[in-house]
């Protein structure tokens, strides 16, 4: 038996798998996403997450007493870019500056005349410029030094959720995703000396206050006394190094190579995969740690995704919403129904679903056309669930060029993957199989995946994916709608940025938003 955490933005799970990957029990405990101080900020405080952890494990070993007394293993996973800052106690000292955090630094860190040439001539001092201001180490030690020196860690959630359970500071090297002096391609911390290693110059913490790094299904360390008196969790089981939340999923729906593409339909929207050489994603841009050894997870991303349906279930699903709540079920099944009352390319409407601009887009707004007097809420609701496959879609030739390989199939995580509506349009879109997962809990299952393995119950990692990763359902396209799409995506939606590019950089100047 093995058991997941897995921390995200809204909620905290704890989550029984067999050695099968068949989840046993779970148990979730729902949070406030972020506190807003002043406009754009969002914080949370870290003992949100411990005490949730806590909670869930405390209830799912109320009606688990016999099977948590042989708990093999513990993995966590946790979302991305969002840091502790802790005292030699472990004691939290702030906030944590979450990833949806608009704040920024002030430019500190100067190139040398012969580097900052470089950085001109291959047009990436913008870029790196941007990037300092948004790391959140820079704005505390920039704007709370006397805190920035009382910090004796400054961990990742899943490095501060490590040491609550354990009283070690390590972490995986596969959760050290953000805004820190990390190398991505070494998968180690920079190198101070390394006049081309940029992260350690963009954000200049001291080596002591980071974690100790530990290969993906190593030992974190054992279950200390004080942890089971708060989360119920045998004393002395094993807690091993896991990875961030996408890659677990990628991992959990089984994407050891380059043949599959992993589509993630959370909050951020993102197509992963798996290689065995490093490769940027994008120009300049780091690929991720895999959870497999030396091995990475290239990514892009749709920052705001489909938090797009959240945002239109808020603003124009009311009527849904009401149904939803008569009849006790998620205002997101209703909504579905829209889906089907609209047909493939719902009537000529496009959405490009840039609500936040990303880095190969940085003038890019959102954008919605065709509009014509038979569009209705269903027509909506289509095409934004079309523009953000067209956007992962993007993302998919994205990868495959710079990597020089081709996807034969996609695989599918995440909370809109629950639908079958959503799945369909996506495999009509990409004009490839769809594969579900049997589970939900992918990140989860990720977790358990490389804990199996860390613990011994798998000799291989290998031989823990083919062993706990299960298929419930493919999706094959529609030959009709993937022709539609196919004209579509070619003919209108990947000349929509380019033909809006300078009216998004009109808005931008005029209304001075978003920031330049």
């Amino acid at each position: 038996m093995i058991l997941s955490i897995d921390c995200g933005t809204q909620s905290t799970r704890a989550i029984l798998f067999s050695e099968k990957g068949e989840v046993i029990d779970k148990e979730q405990v729902f949070y406030e996403p972020y506190q807003s101080p002043k406009a754009g900020w969002a914080e949370q405080h870290a003992d949100i997450y411990w005490n949730s952890l806590c909670k869930a494990s405390v209830e799912l070993e109320k009606r688990n007493s016999q099977v948590f007394k042989h708990i093999k293993g513990v993995g966590v996973t946790t979302l991305r870019s969002t840091m502790v800052n802790v005292d030699e106690n472990g004691t939290v000292l702030r906030p944590s500056l979450l990833w949806l955090d608009q704040r920024t630094a002030k430019n500190v860190y100067k190139p040398n005349f012969f580097i900052d040439l470089i950085f001109k001539a291959i047009g990436v001092k913008t870029t790196l410029k941007k990037m300092e201001r948004k790391g959140q180490c820079n704005w505390i030690r920039q704007n709370e030094p006397l805190l920035w020196k009382k910090t004796y860690k400054y961990l990742q959630i899943s490095g501060f959720l490590n040491y609550k359970l354990t009283g070690v500071f390590s972490d995986s090297i596969a959760s050290q995703i953000g805004y820190i002096p990390f190398d991505y391609k070494k998968q180690d911390w920079s190198n101070p000396k390394d006049i081309f290693e940029l992260s350690g110059k963009l954000y200049p913490i001291e080596k002591e206050k980071l974690p100790n790094l530990v290969k993906p299904g190593g030992l974190i360390g054992k279950i200390s006394e004080k942890a089971f008196e708060q989360t119920a969790i045998p004393v002395g089981t094993p807690v091993i190094a896991c990875g961030s939340d996408k890659g677990c999923e990628t991992l959990g729906m089984g994407v050891t190579n380059c043949k599959t593409a992993s589509l993630s339909f959370g909050t951020t929207a993102t197509v992963q995969t798996t290689v065995a050489k490093y490769l940027e994603p994008i120009r300049f841009f780091p690929a991720y740690p895999s959870l497999m050894a030396n091995h990475w997870n290239p990514e892009i991303e749709i920052y705001r995704g489909f938090w797009m349906i959240s945002w239109f279930k808020n603003e124009f699903a009311f009527k849904e919403v009401q149904k939803a709540s008569e009849l006790n079920i998620p205002a997101e099944v209703v909504m579905n129904e829209l889906l089907n009352k609209s047909p493939a390319g719902a009537m000529g409407l496009i959405v490009q679903p840039y609500w936040s601009p990303g880095l190969g887009e940085k003038n890019a707004k959102g954008a919605m056309i065709g509009f014509g007097d038979v569009h209705k809420k269903e027509h909506v609701y289509r095409a934004v669930i079309e523009g953000l496959a067209y956007g992962l879609l993007d993302g998919m030739h994205r990868l495959q060029k710079r990597g020089g390989f081709k996807f034969s199939q996609i695989a599918v995580s995440g909370g809109a993957s629950q639908s079958d509506e959503i799945c369909q349009i996506t495999a009509d879109v990409f004009n490839m199989p769809l594969l579900r997962g049997k589970t939900y809990e992918t990140s989860g299952l990720g977790a358990a995946i490389i804990t199996a393995y860390g613990v011994g119950i798998y000799s291989t990692l290998n031989e823990a994916v083919t062993k706990m990763v299960a298929f419930e359902k493919t999706f094959l396209p529609n030959k009709e709608n993937a022709l539609i799409y196919k004209d579509l995506y070619k003919k209108v939606y990947l000349k929509m940025y380019k033909k809006l590019e300078s009216l998004y950089k009109n808005i931008r100047e005029i209304t001075k938003y978003p920031e330049n």
